[in-house]
């Protein structure tokens, strides 16, 4: 039986781009709203009849701001893959919103379109903090956005915020945190802030600005994943936090290595094992769906090697992490090396195990990065090793006298 596939449709458009974002987002393009809708309906049909044998139970609305492109957009698409694939009575159906983007009407025919999940840009509780970033939006839209959900009777409320703020202290990041769980989301999804080459952002940095420096990012996620937990939030991810029963299920397929499909520019897919993205570029897309052309950026089969390094990679951001025997029985690698550093791990307390399964603490999530990078170079040395006696056995002795 086929694994459950998840379907991603990015949607690019924003009120205004965030001085951090380097996602493939764009403000300003509403003219070109429609013609993207008739792209991303003809490229989903056009996907669907080849995924037969494959249901999908999950779907997932990013950007951009998918709630700007407009329910009746949203809403259309949703039609769509529901007639083109084989959609699971049971599917999670998330549409990411930001608070000044939504209302209860909007919500109310999303939620008998289908939706289900609901992920709401928060950030920051902050005035001042929100305006740093150039946020749109202020918490009081945020309360409102949160009410106008629940009255729409969704029952899987995301909220996403960010830590390590130009201007923010412990101080600030736990009032966020406290107004934040007074709304009651089923989930929480906590960044820490990352300085992309070429954002407006970046260049505010490079100029002088100074923001919260590691040690104290540190602090701050220490204190959340500890306060969450306090709450009722059970960390299943380095970023991402859930009450029982509400992780995501979309976003555990990327850190689980399952499949699933993109659509947009800028989207990757794995399917098929192949790995494979689109343009990063909306006009492209449009004229390449609609005319017929390539909108394939990058493709590539991941041969079963690959795969293991992801299975390190991907399960070790998850507090899941990762077990012996899967690891043989998927791979047929060897884990005692990865096993043994694993134990310097535990004696720094950066990871732990229960039985034969291994996973990062909250400590060792703080470096997961350069854990990660050391266990992959581990493995590498380790293939390398039972390599090269078969490529010594394999080659001619060479002549007397030569």
């Amino acid at each position: 039986m086929a694994e459950k596939l998840g379907i991603y449709v990015h949607i690019p458009f924003c009120r205004s781009k965030c001085d951090y974002c380097d996602f493939y987002s764009l403000a300003g393009r509403e003219d070109r709203m429609d013609d993207y809708l008739k792209a991303l309906v003809t490229h989903i049909k056009e996907t669907g009849a080849l995924t037969k044998g494959s249901q999908v139970d999950t779907v997932y609305f990013g950007g951009g701001t998918p709630s700007y492109f407009g329910e009746k957009r949203l809403r259309e698409l949703l039609r769509t893959i529901t007639k083109r694939f084989d959609l699971a009575k049971d599917a999670e159906i998330t549409v990411e919103c930001n608070p000044d983007s939504v209302d209860l009407k909007m919500l109310q025919l999303l939620r008998k379109a289908g939706a289900n999940r609901i992920s709401l840009g928060v950030q920051s509780a902050n005035p001042c903090e929100l305006s740093s970033l150039h946020r749109p939006h202020d918490f009081e839209q945020v309360k409102a956005a949160v009410a106008a959900a629940r009255g729409a009777k969704f029952k899987n409320l995301s909220l996403d915020l960010i830590y390590g703020l130009p201007g923010q202290d412990m101080a600030g990041w736990q009032s966020t945190v406290e107004q934040v769980l007074a709304l009651e989301p089923e989930h929480l999804s906590c960044y820490g802030l990352k300085v992309e080459p070429g954002t407006p952002l970046d260049d505010r940095v490079i100029r002088g600005e100074k923001l919260p420096d590691d040690d104290q990012q540190a602090d701050m996620y220490l204190w959340m994943v500890e306060r969450l937990a306090q709450a009722g939030y059970r960390q299943y991810e380095i970023s991402n936090f859930a009450k029982a029963g509400f992780q995501s299920r979309h976003n555990l397929k990327y850190w689980m290595g399952r499949p699933y499909l993109g659509f947009g520019p800028g989207a990757h897919s794995d399917f098929g094992g192949r790995r494979y993205s689109f343009v990063r570029d909306l006009e492209r897309y449009i004229v390449g769906v609609l005319g017929g052309g390539s909108v394939i950026d990058e493709s590539e089969l991941i041969p079963q090697r690959e795969r293991g390094s992801e299975y390190l990679m991907l399960r070790l951001r998850t507090t899941r992490g990762i077990e012996e025997w899967e690891y043989r029985r998927e791979f047929f690698m060897n884990f005692e090396p990865i096993e043994q550093k694993l134990e310097e791990y535990e004696r720094q307390g950066w990871a732990e195990r229960h039985d034969r399964r291994w996973n990062l603490t909250a400590k060792g999530f703080l470096v997961s990065n350069q854990l990660i990078g050391e266990l992959l170079s581990v493995q590498e040395e380790a293939t390398l090793e039972k390599t090269l006696p078969r490529l010594k056995q394999g080659r001619p002795e060479p002549e007397q006298g030569s």
